[in-house]
């Protein structure tokens, strides 16, 4: 498939970053609110509601700190296979709140755009890859020119 629109990894991964820090926020902030008033009407102590929301923005910052040592990759075929399971989950998230809670539209838009992106960026990524594997290294230019000397 030659796609005309490349996009690389690391702007993918930056767009996942930027939407998970978006969730992030929102569910601290839902969740520090949740618990004051949790607090001033019961005098203290959890609620579900504050530790699922505090759940929610801690699972955020890990995937946001998971996003950052998946840029480090190099390999073609691994960012391909981790970008497929990023795919996954923000699709699954977006169906997820189409079904559940239509009402929060700027959610649904937002993972759908992170979806879509990263949609885009697996097809420019199987023709980066078919492009790879029609050229050669430096080390096997190298390795092809000393055995040249060599006969």
């Amino acid at each position: 498939m030659n796609f005309k629109l490349n996009i690389k990894p690391k702007i993918a991964y930056w767009v996942s970053i930027f939407t998970a820090i978006i969730i992030l926020f929102f569910f601290s902030y839902k969740a520090v609110i949740a618990y004051l008033i949790h607090r001033e009407l019961y005098g203290g102590g959890l609620d579900t509601l504050v530790l699922l929301r505090a759940s929610i923005a801690g699972i955020m910052f890990l995937l946001i700190l998971l996003f950052i040592q998946f840029m480090k990759i190099n390999d073609l075929k691994s960012q391909r296979t981790i970008l497929r399971g990023i795919f996954i989950g923000w699709t699954s998230v977006f169906v997820a709140l189409i079904v559940l809670k239509l009402s929060s539209i700027y959610f649904i838009l937002l993972t759908g755009l992170s979806s879509f992106i990263i949609l885009v960026t697996l097809f420019s990524l199987i023709d980066q890859i078919k492009e790879e594997k029609n050229t050669l290294t430096e080390k096997e230019i190298y390795l092809l020119q000393k055995l040249a000397k060599k006969k």
